[in-house]
């Protein structure tokens, strides 16, 4: 009973200064809104920083050409021309725990339909591809070993050329033009949309890769193998066989030498994670500083209450109020106008997550854990703060308190 009408006094004195119950709220209003909103804008950098990573597949290594020198300057990663057909052919046939390889080369082309034009990234890719890089296709067919074989004129576009070049128009059996030379689109990608860093995956258009090779690009050498291992715990292993195979097949005796580069997406994508944990932590942090702002202004607003109240405190007192009736009296006060500020700002900081995703294009996840974490901070940051004042209130002599004018 003492509790319940603790908790109807609290709310009597808030609703009894509505104007100066609201401003001292305001800052655990915010406080929980901002560690809300920062926190779903940081896990949603997170989440597309993995999305990014595992639409390119699943347990993945890259093996690149390196970067060789030219009259002594480094050139860009990949651009090499060391890596070959046989170098694949020998990481599938000679390392184990391995499912799929997947060599390809790419090259940037003006792709022509009729009077329509585009210009995209064309890849020479094998039958793998679409297994190791988790591709689907929305109609028509992939590219076959057949297809490579015999290095067909066949291409499968991703959905962004298809709308561009035919618009709403099926493009499966049309004819493009690549390089003047004809080539028969035999299927569409599913849509995949864009990277973390921006990059439109569905702006490609690959084709067999002996056809790239030998007809297009007129090239003896590959930019990339992509390898998929059986296991995330195989990766570093696979890694490692990678390496010495290639340094045997390629006659490099000192590791500095190389001329490839292997690269681990399960280890780029744990550094990735950990780098977007740090920054969601660094701005729930930030945001979280506004809730002790509004801790302090609990306090300042508590010992107002206790100034103005003094001669009901002697009253009380004299009555037989103890020291833990008053105490109790002011900090369920404070934690009340701490639980009123803390649901209000879950209110706002779920809508500003929802409007930033909306307005601002950045991608949002609204996750309980900093709900609730906030909420229970901010009732511990009315606790904290309400005691001096409720401390100092329950300290007060009541016959003082009684003259109190």
């Amino acid at each position: 009973m003492l509790f319940k009408e603790s908790v109807a006094i609290a709310l009597k004195a808030l609703f009894s200064n509505k104007l100066r119950s609201i401003l001292t709220m305001l800052g655990i209003i915010i406080g929980v809104a901002a560690v809300i909103a920062m926190v779903s804008l940081g896990m949603g950098v997170r989440k597309n920083v993995q999305n990014s990573i595992a639409s390119l597949g699943s347990n993945m290594l890259i093996v690149q050409a390196g970067a060789p020198k030219v009259n002594g300057v480094r050139q860009s990663a990949g651009s090499g021309e060391t890596l070959k057909l046989d170098d694949s052919d020998a990481i599938k046939k000679k390392i184990k725990n391995i499912d799929y390889v997947a060599p390809s080369v790419q090259s940037s082309k003006q792709i022509i339909y009729s009077n329509q034009n585009w210009n995209t990234v064309v890849y020479g890719i094998t039958s793998d591809y679409m297994a190791i890089r988790s591709l689907s296709v929305a109609s028509g067919s992939f590219i076959t070993t057949n297809d490579m074989q015999t290095r067909s004129r066949v291409a499968v576009i991703g959905t962004t050329v298809a709308s561009n070049l035919f618009g709403s128009v099926n493009p499966v059996g049309k004819t493009i033009r690549i390089n003047n030379d004809p080539y028969k689109i035999i299927g569409v990608l599913a849509s995949k949309g864009q990277s973390s860093m921006g990059q439109d995956q569905d702006d490609c258009v690959l084709i067999p890769i002996s056809t790239a090779m030998e007809r297009l690009m007129a090239i003896t050498y590959i930019r990339t193998i992509n390898v998929q291992v059986s296991s995330a715990d195989k990766m570093d292993q696979v890694q490692s066989e990678i390496e010495t195979l290639l340094r045997q097949r390629h006659k490099i005796s000192n590791p500095d030498d190389d001329d490839f580069q292997v690269r681990n997406l399960t280890s780029l994508m744990e550094t990735m994670t950990n780098t977007t944990t740090m920054i969601t932590l660094l701005l729930g942090s930030i945001a979280a500083i506004s809730l002790v702002v509004g801790g302090i202004g609990i306090m300042n607003i508590m010992m107002v209450s206790v100034t103005e109240r003094t001669r009901e405190i002697g009253i009380r007192k004299a009555l037989g109020a103890t020291f833990n009736n008053i105490m109790m009296q002011f900090l369920i006060e404070s934690i009340v106008v701490s639980v009123i500020g803390g649901l209000i700002g879950i209110l706002l900081g779920c809508g500003a997550s929802l409007a930033i995703a909306k307005f601002a294009g950045f991608n949002t996840v609204i996750t309980l854990l900093p709900i609730l974490l906030s909420f229970f901070f901010s009732v511990g940051i009315g606790l904290f703060f309400g005691i001096y004042p409720a401390r100092k209130a329950a300290k007060l002599d009541p016959i003082e308190a009684l003259r109190y004018e």
